[in-house]
């Protein structure tokens, strides 16, 4: 019901930047949150950053500080903005949207994945 398209993907060296982009599309009514999460190799999936429909933001405890997440509600799309990268980044990144009128009554929806890779 919701396609998210995500972009900004690839291979940087430490300490550099990269930025994430993620566009939702298709029967979109209300958006409750949209953000990242991530997976590495034998983890876990886990949060990465996440803003609500009310502009709250929330950052694993690992990015705070580095990574900055936005988005243009009019384009419904989502950005993360990643600064000084580390190798322990590494991972894919998946766009995440939960769609509802409440965080306990919301439908999720996941884009495809995008590879992010820090080289030290």
């Amino acid at each position: 019901q919701v396609q998210l398209v995500e972009s900004g993907g690839g291979l940087v060296q430490a300490g550099g930047s990269l930025r994430l982009s993620c566009a939702a599309s298709g029967s979109i009514f209300s958006i409750w949150s949209m953000g990242w999460y991530r997976q590495a190799p034998g983890k876990q999936r886990e949060l990465v950053a996440a803003i609500t429909r009310g502009g709250y933001t929330n950052y694993a405890d690992s990015v705070k500080g580095r990574f900055t997440i936005s988005r243009d509600s009019a384009k419904a799309t989502v950005y993360l903005q990643m600064n000084s990268l580390k190798s322990e980044d590494t991972a894919v990144y998946y766009c995440n949207v939960k769609q509802g009128y409440s965080p306990l009554n919301s439908d999720d929806y996941w884009g495809q994945g995008t590879q992010v890779t820090v080289s030290s």
